[in-house]
């Protein structure tokens, strides 16, 4: 089955249906299903071809939404694209994963004629709302054909559905290939762990380029209906729920502490909730009971990564509390779900026992085809036969895991993955800083700030401000460090490299974990 099969069932089973629902408009499966029709037939006539790669560069909207089927219908493959990521960070990502085509929406207008100067590869540029200076044309400007659309590759569960990225530990990110079959399993996966009591009512707050987005797919194939907010803003969100009677919705841990923080949470009817998901960063005990108190036992804990998306581990609502009411595994992100096999191991890949700590490792159908047009980086992950996680974790007697180190230096902030070595070639980029270091730092609301530590070159001295704009033009608000720091040396080992952990040490000390 490929992806679009999947929103086809969608179609069949609630055709008159709310599929997608805005602040302005309410499609039906039915109407959706003509618009992804026309999209997919549009970029067939246009000279699309079958399997080629196509980007929707786009905040949160019903027309990317679409745009996204569109792909998948024309039998195409949907690269997920940040539009909040710096524009040098698209630009490679757009280049290493050979992007065909790009939808792009008002709100990134600004990117096309330098995304055109960078990207001489990319064959098309299509508005999704209104006309854009630069693009090819329109979609508002074309007649829609909404007729069948021929089905062009052959389906089969090895052929590349879509492909996402990930921050490499040298600075430089990896596509990752995600085939049907691991499709098929993420949706079997999440179907097993969260069952719905009826076709569930997903709203998308957190960005569709990320978790949010295949997630909302998924429940597409329950005929579920897709409430899509702009962007998170915590009234924005309690009022939906309360008004669209929403059953089920994915946000990081920062978000949530957002929503428990809204002076006016405990006044929303919230009754209508089964499942509130929770992944990407460690979750605070506190704030955990917290959200129970208030959302309901609802929440929903798991544990996976781009390369074994979402859902390696999972610990639905009713595995939370114990008969006392209390926290029955605290800090554990579940057990493995259903098509998951997940083990501790050790650098010379021995399987750990109960207690012990290693490397989270993962086999089965959730994991990977591998990176694109990188295989030695697929090899390096794949030691031993099983993927390798980079965390690090310890599991119990019962099969509980636990995510208790980082094995590579990456920082999740507010349910976003940064990766120093990208945000330090940056800073290096500025003509001051002479040596740099960026690491996570403990905080209650992102789980982890980034801050950097800087060695300034003889003469120069610190504007942060003006670092920070440098910066956010670069990388994004989300990967511009917090804070800069200036010292006269960076901590280095005794083969000379500048030592992270030294600098994480002070701030992690007296933590039980370490991320």
């Amino acid at each position: 089955m490929r992806m679009i099969d999947f929103f086809d069932r969608g179609v069949r089973i609630a055709g008159d249906r709310p599929c997608l629902v805005t602040d302005t408009e309410t499609l039906t499966y039915r109407e959706v299903d003509a618009q992804v029709r026309a999209i997919a037939n549009m970029l067939i006539a246009d000279g699309f071809a079958p399997g080629a790669h196509a980007a929707v560069l786009s905040g949160n909207s019903a027309i990317a939404f679409e745009a996204v089927l569109g792909i998948l219908r024309a039998d195409g493959v949907w690269a997920m694209a940040n539009h909040r990521a710096g524009l040098s960070e698209n630009a490679y990502l757009f280049d290493l994963l050979d992007i065909d085509t790009v939808f792009v929406s008002q709100e990134v207008a600004d990117r096309v004629a330098p995304l055109r100067a960078q990207c001489p590869r990319i064959r098309r540029f299509i508005a999704l709302d209104g006309e854009i200076e630069g693009c090819d044309y329109a979609l508002s400007d074309l007649a829609m054909d909404t007729g069948p659309v021929p089905q062009r590759r052959e389906g089969r569960d090895d052929e590349l559905a879509f492909l996402a990225n990930t921050g490499g530990t040298t600075g430089r990110s990896k596509g990752v290939m995600l085939s049907n079959g691991n499709w098929q399993a993420l949706v079997s996966s999440l179907v097993a762990s969260m069952p719905m009591k009826t076709a569930p009512v997903n709203c998308v707050a957190a960005p569709m380029t990320h978790a949010a987005g295949p997630l909302a797919l998924a429940s597409m194939a329950l005929g579920g209906t897709v409430v899509v907010l702009p962007r998170f803003e915590p009234g924005a969100v309690l009022e939906a729920i309360e008004r669209h009677r929403v059953t089920y919705m994915f946000l990081p841990p920062t978000a949530i502490y957002m929503l428990l923080d809204h002076p006016g949470a405990g006044n929303f009817d919230l009754s209508s909730l089964e499942y509130v998901s929770y992944a990407g960063a460690p979750m605070a005990l506190e704030r955990l009971k917290q959200a129970i108190r208030v959302l309901g036992p609802v929440m929903n804990a798991s544990f996976g990564q781009t390369e074994s998306p979402m859902c390696v581990t999972a610990m639905p609502p009713h595995e939370h509390l114990n008969a006392d009411g209390e926290l029955a595994h605290p800090g554990s992100c579940g057990r493995p779900n259903l098509l998951s096999i997940v083990e501790i191991m050790d650098d010379e890949g021995n399987i750990l026992g109960p207690g012990e700590r290693g490397e989270i490792v993962v086999r089965g159908p959730l994991v990977m085809q591998g990176y694109y047009k990188n295989p030695e980086a697929t090899e390096e992950v794949s030691r031993f036969g099983w993927h390798h996680t980079g965390d690090i974790g310890v599991r119990d007697e019962h099969g509980w895991f636990y995510v208790v180190d980082r094995k590579k230096d990456m920082i999740i902030s507010g349910g976003f993955n940064v990766y120093p070595a990208e945000v330090e070639d940056a800073l290096l980029a500025h003509p001051d800083i002479a040596q740099c270091a960026v690491i996570g730092v403990p905080h209650d609301k992102w789980g982890e700030e980034v801050i950097a530590f800087v060695e300034m070159h003889a003469g120069s001295e610190l504007d942060e401000a003006a670092v920070c704009t440098f910066m956010r033009e670069r990388v994004g608000p989300v990967k511009t460090p917090k804070r800069i720091s200036v010292v006269a040396a960076l901590p280095r080992t005794n083969a000379g490299k500048i030592s992270r952990a030294e600098l994480r040490k002070p701030f992690w000390e007296g933590r039980e974990a370490a991320i």
